[in-house]
């Protein structure tokens, strides 16, 4: 099977879209410091995290633009989307039939001519559905699992999302890469079952570091790669922008700069 076809040009143009969507919706996309995307060299390698929301699989390919420029990424997604929004299937996503007794063998074949090839990356969100990040404990379909027996070379991380609320009106989205899950020959003998608790395990501790990052609330614990807009905005961020204008001084309308000045 050949693997899925990348138009650049709709890829190029959806990235630039992606980052202002997501500067509209969200005060910021932040990676935790201590927890970023590693280098694999030109190896394939395998991204799986947890589906707290619609907007993973979007949030995953924003990040990969960022950190991964020069490889093609690719995805499983139900194939009644696909079916709805053709152009997607031009940006390395593919359709997979989750209640179709095919569809695992589908997306396992598929999987497999993916990571035969060089610089490339496979997302995979393998909870099956939305699942609040804070869920214990993490449970995984077996689909990861499966792919990391058939491929022993192959490198994985799990990844953690969550979109919390902090001081601005709109949330943040937050992002933290776990350890490194080796290439190991001994994966093949493994388990299926074994395997998938471990890679459960993995994504649970990943989880419970961002989540400490979340609760923290402190926006340089992590590096932004896109900023979105602070402050209430409308009629009352105008007000105090020509009252600073007035006064000679500069306006910042984020709630942390309000907080400092002692306004409510």
């Amino acid at each position: 099977m050949n693997t899925p076809p990348i138009s650049r040009r709709t890829l190029r143009f959806f990235t630039r879209y992606l980052r202002r969507y997501f500067a509209r919706h969200f005060t910021g996309v932040r990676i935790a410091l201590d927890g970023r995307p590693p280098e694999f060299g030109d190896k394939p390698f395998i991204l799986y995290c947890n589906h707290p929301s619609w907007w993973d699989p979007i949030l995953l390919m924003l990040v990969v633009s960022e950190y991964y420029p020069g490889r093609d990424g690719y995805g499983p997604i139900d194939s009644a989307v696909i079916d709805r929004y053709k152009f997607l299937g031009r940006l390395g996503l593919f359709g997979v039939d989750p209640d179709s007794r095919t569809g695992l063998s589908r997306f396992l074949r598929t999987a497999d001519a993916i990571l035969a090839r060089p610089r490339t990356i496979l997302g995979i969100t393998p909870e099956g559905e939305f699942r609040d990040p804070r869920a214990r404990p993490v449970r995984l379909q077996p689909g990861v699992a499966h792919l990391l027996r058939r491929h022993p070379e192959v490198p994985a991380v799990p990844v953690a999302i969550e979109y919390p609320f902090w001081d601005e009106r709109a949330p943040e989205a937050l992002v933290r890469f776990g350890n490194l899950i080796e290439a190991d020959e001994r994966r093949a003998e493994m388990p299926v079952e074994e395997l998938n608790r471990y890679l459960e395990h993995r994504l649970e501790e990943t989880l419970d570091r961002l989540a400490e990052g979340a609760m923290a609330r402190d926006p340089a614990a992590f590096v932004s790669i896109v900023e979105g807009g602070t402050g209430v905005g409308g009629i009352y961020d105008a007000g105090k922008r020509l009252k600073a204008w007035l006064t000679g001084r500069s306006f910042d309308p984020s709630h942390a700069a309000a907080s400092k000045r002692g306004e409510k």
